[in-house]
């Protein structure tokens, strides 16, 4: 069976409502508090549930991305990134987001699509999410920006501990080659 594009959309938007439901009993269930990313479930940029929790005992980037954006280059790094880490306890997370200046307006499938075909994107690649505080942002931002850091812009970067907890926020100008992101990532790596 082939689904419209359109179909598709509207498809990972309840999904999504779907996930976002799930969240919310979750946090109901444990009196409004989850203890770490970890906690969390989601569901996969093309709509398929997922579950933090695989993370769990890694070290993981999460990045908001977005296909139209003068950060999207950044894609190349995490990529390089993802693929120089495989064999460690390591994964680069993104999380497409048309938060600023609507860079990021496409289906589902046109983002994965555009992903692949334009910087052969490995790594996970989760739901359109809503990063800015209010009714309808992600319960994954939620978390992220109880840390006092909020994304500014499209290509934030958050270094989460092998806990689930972020040890580390850089904003979207530092790139994912920068030395002081790498440091990051290596001291999570090597804490308990």
């Amino acid at each position: 069976m082939r689904i419209s594009v359109r179909h598709a959309a509207v498809l990972a938007v309840v999904t999504s409502a779907v996930a976002l439901h799930a969240q919310a009993a979750q946090r109901a269930a444990t009196g409004g508090q989850v203890g770490s990313l970890y906690d969390l479930r989601t569901t996969t940029l093309l709509g398929k549930p997922a579950d933090l929790g695989v993370y769990r005992g890694k070290v993981t980037l999460v990045v908001n991305v977005a296909s139209y954006c003068g950060y999207t280059p950044q894609y190349t790094g995490l990529e390089k990134l993802h693929r120089d880490m495989a064999g460690k306890p390591f994964e680069v997370l993104g999380f497409p987001s048309n938060d600023f200046g609507e860079q990021e307006p496409d289906s589902p499938a046109e983002i994965d699509a555009f992903c692949k075909r334009t910087y052969d994107v490995t790594f996970p690649m989760f739901a359109k999410v809503v990063t800015k505080p209010g009714p309808e942002q992600s319960p994954v931002y939620e978390l992220l920006g109880a840390t006092g850091h909020l994304p500014a812009w499209n290509f934030a970067k958050y270094v989460v501990g092998k806990d689930g907890r972020v040890v580390a926020f850089f904003p979207s100008d530092v790139t994912p080659e920068s030395r002081e992101l790498r440091a990051a990532i290596d001291k999570a790596l090597a804490a308990n």
